[in-house]
C-alpha cells in the first residue's frame, strides 16, 4: 500500500491573495502547501481522502488515471469544494464514483451540489454514488478502512485507518476510546496548524504530545498554516521519529 500527500497546507490564517511572508516568498517546494488531502493505492485502487478546491491540480500533478473512491472526513469547504472535479473520472471510466461520508456530511454534500442529484441530471454532471460511513470497519473495494471519530471543536469529524497507516485532520480532540483505535499503528497523520492556541485544531504541541502518548514510532504532521513556517526550519524543531509532511510525499505501508 502507498500513501501519497495530495495536500498538506489550509485555508486557515493565510488571505486569499499571498501575503508575502517568508512561507508565500520560499523558494524551498516543500512550503507550497495546497489544501490537506492524501491517497491510498493498493490493489484496491486509488482512493482519495477529501476533495479540496485542488483536487483537480492535485489529481494532474499526482497524473492519477483512475479513481476508485473517495472518503470524506467532513463537510467544510476546503474538504468538498473539488468534488465537481469527480466528473472526469466518470467521463474515462463510464461509472460513478463512490463517495462514503457521515450523514451529517452527506446532507451539505447533497446541498452544495445540488444539481447532482435532481430528478432529471444534466449531461455531463459529476456522478455521485453516496455511501454512508458507519461506525465499524468497512470494506472499499476490498481495502479495510477503520473510522475514527474525532472533534474539530463542536463538529464531527472522521479519521480513518487503513492497517498500519492512520491518518486524522482537523480536530483538536479525540476520545480515549478512538484513541484505542488509533493505538498500533506504525504511521500517525495528525494536523498541526500553528504554535498557538486554535478552537479548533490542534497546535504543533499538542500533536506532538498525542504522537508521543499513542507511542506511534513515525508520526506525521499536515493542515499546516503559514502561521507555523518554514518547512525546513520547523523540522530541526521535532523530535525524533516525527516530520512535517509535504506536498508530493510518499510512503510505502
Amino acid at each position: 500500500m502507498k500513501v501519497t500527500f495530495l495536500g498538506t497546507g489550509t485555508s486557515q490564517g493565510v488571505p486569499v491573495i499571498a501575503c508575502g511572508c517568508e512561507v508565500c516568498t520560499s523558494t524551498d517546494k516543500k512550503d507550497k502547501r495546497l489544501r490537506s488531502s492524501i491517497m491510498v493505492s493498493s490493489p484496491a485502487g486509488n482512493i482519495v481522502v477529501d476533495t479540496t478546491p485542488d483536487f483537480r491540480y492535485q489529481m494532474l500533478r499526482e497524473k492519477v488515471g483512475h479513481l476508485e473512491a473517495v472518503l470524506i472526513t467532513h463537510s467544510h469547504k476546503d474538504h468538498i469544494a473539488g468534488m465537481d472535479d469527480i466528473r472526469a473520472f466518470n467521463y474515462f471510466q463510464k461509472s460513478a464514483i463512490n463517495i462514503y461520508a457521515s450523514e451529517f456530511s452527506q446532507e451539505v454534500i447533497k446541498r452544495e451540489f445540488a444539481y447532482a442529484f435532481t430528478e432529471y441530471k444534466y449531461p455531463g454532471i459529476p456522478e455521485i454514488n453516496l455511501q454512508t460511513i458507519p461506525d465499524t470497519p468497512f470494506d472499499v473495494n476490498g481495502l479495510q478502512v477503520t473510522p475514527i471519530h474525532v472533534l474539530h471543536h463542536q463538529m464531527p469529524v472522521l479519521g480513518f485507518r487503513f492497517h498500519d497507516f492512520t491518518y486524522i485532520t482537523d480536530a483538536n480532540f479525540i476520545a480515549p476510546e478512538e484513541k484505542e483505535k488509533i493505538r498500533g499503528s506504525k504511521i500517525l497523520v495528525l494536523n498541526a496548524l500553528r504554535r498557538e492556541k486554535h478552537i479548533s485544531h490542534f497546535t504543533l504541541g499538542e500533536a506532538i504530545e498525542l504522537g508521543r502518548e499513542l507511542e506511534v514510532p513515525e508520526v506525521y504532521f499536515t493542515h499546516i498554516s503559514h502561521q507555523l513556517g518554514l518547512h525546513a526550519e520547523v523540522s530541526k524543531e521535532l523530535p525524533e521519529g516525527m516530520a512535517l509532511a509535504y506536498d508530493g510525499l510518499t510512503l510505502e505501508i
